[in-house]
């Protein structure tokens, strides 16, 4: 049997980094959603693994970085391109797709420009190209401004990112109103639920679908300060599986899932993020944070570990809940009226803006913005053994 090779380009997105497609470049069997798709997508980046290290593919063994895009020329009036996001599973034979990746969108604008996807005439030659895309996996609008110098991507720039090592160019991405569409920004219409958790506990929580689904807990009610890294929580299996409890719970609360079973096959969604009133703290790479530079500390969950720094959309989360007074987020933020908030994390700071307001079918969002970057690292072929789809 031998190999065939698959034109990719391996990209860092905000503090994500994932396999990216040209729909065009698939195979035949992997153009259409489905089992071929998956199994190509899984063997590309080298899932599942039972070592959970992923050595014979792509992925970097985290969730961070076990991320493929599928990119194409849109069908959908007043979009330049379709994007969809699927988080492979480490160690599980699946890919999710139940949401989106909120760093990795950052990097789906200048895919589409390198890939020659977008209409010349929407490229200046220097400025900012605004690529409209159509986040496939949630049914929503992104609008990412890419900088263009002498009629290329700018990926290079002093633009700082807490959890990425080097300075790029900025891209500023807008989530247009990132809330569910098909019900309330609050599933359950509650700003604050009491969350049942058998054997863990009973928490105040406030279930958001902005963004991503996520649920939001206080730290002190965990017993948690909301300074912890990541292996004060990855290195404890007692709290792993606390939290993987909490979120099964969670996504049966939201409406997500009909069983609690279910939640092991919808790794990516919900997320579960706990939350503190500010204090200083020293980040992961010994950066001091102090406490008055920022409105609250967030730490967050993304498939069963904590998270290194925070998820894009889970931010948009972040901001979306804070800007609604008298939610968990909002009142660790110190309550009030806020169209934006400056958050802790394990890696830095992040700073996110949303306005919210009251509808007649419950709170929405028209938009939620914030800076990232993104850098090519690699580009020409993947290469898989020719019966992978099989």
């Amino acid at each position: 049997m031998k190999q065939m090779k698959i034109p990719a380009t391996y990209m860092r997105g905000g503090t994500s980094k994932g396999v990216f497609f040209s729909l065009q470049d698939l195979p035949k069997e992997a153009k259409q959603p489905g089992p071929a798709r998956d199994k190509l997508l899984m063997r590309v980046i080298g899932s599942p693994d039972p070592y959970a290290k992923q050595i014979d593919g792509m992925g970097g063994a985290t969730s961070s970085t076990s991320k493929t895009v599928i990119v194409s020329k849109s069908e959908k009036e007043g979009h330049d391109i379709d994007y969809l996001f699927g988080q492979v599973s480490i160690d599980k034979a699946f890919v999710d797709w139940s949401g989106n990746c909120g760093n990795l969108s950052a990097a789906v604008g200048p895919f589409a420009v390198h890939s020659g996807l977008i209409d010349a005439e929407k490229l200046p030659v220097n400025g900012i190209a605004e690529i409209t895309i159509w986040q496939g996996n949630i049914g929503k609008t992104i609008i990412a401004k890419v900088p263009m110098v002498d009629g290329e991507v700018q990926e290079l720039g002093d633009f700082e990112l807490d959890g990425v090592t080097f300075p790029a160019a900025e891209i500023s991405v807008e989530f247009v109103d990132p809330s569910d569409s098909s019900g309330s920004m609050f599933p359950t219409g509650n700003l604050v639920d009491d969350l049942n958790v058998p054997d863990v506990g009973t928490f105040n929580a406030t279930l958001i679908n902005a963004g991503i689904p996520t649920i939001f807990i206080d730290a002190t009610e965990l017993g948690l300060k909301g300074t912890e890294l990541q292996e004060q929580i990855n290195g404890d299996q007692n709290w792993l599986n606390k939290f993987e409890t909490i979120r099964a719970h969670g996504a049966m609360k939201m409406g997500l899932i009909d069983s609690l079973e279910q939640a092991a096959t919808r790794q990516h969604t919900p997320k579960v993020a706990f939350v503190s009133k500010p204090k200083d703290y020293q980040s992961s790479s010994d950066k001091p944070i102090q406490a008055e530079d920022v409105d609250l500390l967030v730490r967050a969950m993304s498939m069963g570990q904590l998270h290194h720094a925070m998820m894009g959309t889970a931010a948009v989360a972040i901001a979306c809940a804070a800007s609604v007074e008298g939610t968990i987020v909002n009142l660790a933020a110190g309550g009030g009226e806020r169209d934006t908030v400056t958050f802790g994390h394990p890696s830095g700071i992040l700073k996110v803006g949303a306005i919210a307001s009251k509808t007649e079918t419950g709170w929405a969002v028209e938009k939620a913005i914030m800076s990232r970057s993104a850098r090519i690292l690699m580009e020409g072929w993947v290469r898989v053994p020719s019966g992978t789809m099989n």
